[in-house]
């Protein structure tokens, strides 16, 4: 069998050959017949109802996404054309998406240890780019684990494998690494959750194995502090593995304390939430941590594939979600952002996708916010 392997500048010459013989073959077969072409429609989302909520707070599902196809222009004719001589072009898809960060112009950021990189996806521009650095001899990025953006929209991804921190620019280019040591070893025992202080220049870093949250200068990447220990007590850890920022207070998800700690900034202990059960308000298998515009807390439980939502004194108000694969349900929930529009992004990792949500609140209804 002879394979043919079409990549680069011979795949774009191979399609526009193709082009041109469409042409030809139109004008041959004009008067005989018309050219057909298959339209596949993909099976369509059952939309879930509206959570209605407290004080006519409601939260919507808008959409989900899994791949490059869905961020692309539709094609025009001869894009069809192509496609049905030719085949559709590969599109990269999600593998085990984990952890996700919108930055300010809206571009929804997925890490993916499975894929071994990042997906970017820019729905306003039908944009779409992947990030990865996984056969470089110095500095490649073995396991993307999660991610977050500064106040200029450089990328910072954990690399838990690796041990170091990568940075990217806006653009996707590759610019830097932190915590990498001679012999090409990080300094981390597993980096996983971080978070981006840009006004006081602060890196907040979860080294899950070291049971530590690590705070760094954010340009060049000193260690400034060491945050907690092994433990059960407050301030003390047993595999943390999301951090979250917000104002003055700084979340750490302690995974196998089974709870949320909130600590300030200088790293002291003021509240906590959760504990082992199965009740609600208990958590088993804590991920990815997010607040919205009200200051409620959302909390990922895998384990129970529900996103928990609780109030600033930490009393649960509602939870959504549940195990399955259809829109609203979640198989192993991972990562989770809110950005600015209060739109909630939940990394849905076994379903390879993400599902995005929109919190309507008292606020944005006082502003006349449509969800």
């Amino acid at each position: 069998m002879v394979q043919f392997l079409l990549t680069g500048a011979r795949r774009k010459f191979h399609r526009t050959t193709i082009r041109l013989a469409c042409v030809i073959l139109l004008l041959v077969t004009a008067s005989a017949a018309k050219v057909k072409i298959r339209r596949v429609t993909p099976e369509a989302e059952v939309r879930p109802a509206d959570l209605l909520l407290e004080g006519g707070r409601k939260l919507t599902w808008e959409r989900s996404f899994a791949s490059e196809r869905e961020v692309r222009n539709k094609p025009g004719f001869w894009g069809k054309l192509v496609n049905v001589i030719a085949g559709e072009p590969d599109f990269k898809r999600m593998v085990s998406p984990y952890s996700i960060a919108v930055d300010s112009k809206g571009r929804a950021i997925i890490t993916d240890p499975g894929a071994v990189g990042v997906h970017v996806f820019d729905f306003a521009a039908h944009k779409y780019k992947f990030l990865q650095r996984r056969y470089k001899d110095k500095d490649a990025m073995l396991k993307p684990q999660c991610v977050a953006v500064d106040a200029q929209d450089n990328i910072y991804v954990t690399d838990s494998e690796a041990g170091k921190i990568f940075v990217f620019d806006a653009d996707g280019k590759y610019r830097r690494v932190i915590g990498s040591i001679k012999g090409g070893e990080g300094y981390f025992k597993r980096p996983t959750g971080i978070a981006i202080d840009s006004e006081a220049h602060r890196i907040y870093v979860t080294d899950t194995l070291r049971n530590q949250v690590f705070v760094l200068d954010l340009n060049d990447g000193q260690i400034l502090q060491k945050i907690g220990k092994s433990g059960t007590g407050e301030v003390q850890f047993n595999f943390p593995t999301e951090v979250l920022l917000r104002d003055q207070t700084l979340a750490v998800v302690d995974a196998m304390n089974f709870r949320v700690q909130f600590l300030d900034r200088s790293g002291a202990f003021r509240s906590a939430i959760g504990k082992l059960g199965d009740s609600s308000g208990d958590m088993f298998r804590p991920k990815g941590i997010a607040v919205d515009s009200e200051g409620h807390y959302y909390v990922v439980d895998a384990f129970y594939s529900v996103v928990q939502v609780f109030d600033g004194e930490g009393r649960l108000l509602y939870y959504f979600g549940g195990r399955g694969t259809g829109a609203g349900h979640f198989q192993l929930p991972a990562g989770l952002f809110i950005d600015r529009e209060d739109r909630v992004f939940v990394v849905d990792a076994y379903n390879q996708r993400v599902q995005v949500f929109r919190y309507t609140g008292i606020t944005r209804q006082a502003k006349g916010g449509q969800p």
